[in-house]
């Protein structure tokens, strides 16, 4: 059975979702998302970056569940930042996903005019068109410059995560506020060495469960809403099975001290924003 959490703006988002960043516009997304559906998700993460929210739309139109019982998060690119600018790609969104309302709608990167589209993504949840809105890949650094700003505290902020890169300090600073954090990357990009780690092969044995279960489950006692991404099926349900086993208190507390406090990205790190602005045209195919 899925695990809902709670968001500070009283909604509610399902633990696991399926991410679908990287799965190409060719039929795969559609497919993808399809099964995803089909295996139980009622989850799904895109973004206008990933050029693949009309096959997200589609599937989730052709899959016969009913629309209110899926969730659905989106992102606004680097490209529509600005108040007018973010009030058109919310609007380029919704038509793409062919969707009346987006669950939740985050702002993908923090550089540039952030409080202009942050101001648009308000306007977008006083208006109906978003359910939840929230920030992505903000450090503590970025938190405190343009979090302070906004009239609105942000529900998640989607970031980095792993068992190698636990966020401390960020959490630090979100929870106060009960901002959640999403976790993208939450098995660590499939890193070979994370899964041979002594103890999560020795909690693998001890729960019968794989390391990417371990893994997942670590996460989500933490309180860390997490992103599974995979195009095989088997895959796809073993993400999903998480809740039927709980570590414990001994066992969290080791699972923490795999921790090497950083990432494979690092936001405040020079040159990522202009690289990242360079980096393609949202709007290429319109």
């Amino acid at each position: 059975m899925m695990e809902n959490i709670l968001l500070n703006d009283g909604n509610k988002i399902p633990a696991v979702g399926f991410g679908v960043f990287r799965i190409p516009n060719d039929g795969s997304t559609y497919k993808a998302v399809l099964q995803a559906l089909k295996v139980g998700y009622r989850h799904i993460d895109t973004a206008a970056a990933y050029f693949n929210e009309a096959e997200v739309g589609k599937a989730i139109a052709d899959s016969g569940i009913d629309r209110k019982d899926i969730f659905v998060t989106s992102k606004l690119w680097l490209q529509d930042y600005g108040y007018e600018a973010a009030k058109k790609g919310l609007a380029t969104s919704l038509k793409k996903l062919g969707l009346d309302y987006i669950d939740l709608y985050l702002l993908h990167q923090p550089y540039g005019d952030v409080v202009g589209a942050w101001k648009a993504l308000e306007e977008g949840q006083k208006n109906g068109q978003i359910k939840s809105i929230g920030v992505s890949n903000m450090t503590p650094k970025i938190w405190n410059n343009f979090v302070p700003q906004f009239k609105t505290l942000p529900a998640v902020n989607q970031v980095e995560f792993n068992p190698y890169f636990q966020q401390v300090e960020l959490r630090k600073v979100l929870a106060p506020a009960d901002v959640k954090i999403e976790a993208w990357g939450p098995l660590g990009q499939g890193n070979s060495e994370l899964f041979a780690e002594p103890l999560i092969k020795q909690l693998s044995e001890k729960y019968h469960k794989d390391a990417g279960q371990i893994i997942l489950r670590f996460e989500n006692q933490l309180g860390i809403i997490v992103l599974p991404k995979s195009t095989h099926e088997t895959r796809m349900k073993s993400n999903m099975e998480l809740f039927d086993f709980e570590l414990t208190n001994s066992e969290m507390e080791a699972m923490t001290k795999l921790d090497k406090g950083h990432g494979s990205h690092n936001p405040d790190a020079p040159g990522v924003e202009s690289m990242l602005l360079s980096a393609f045209d949202v709007h290429s195919n319109d």
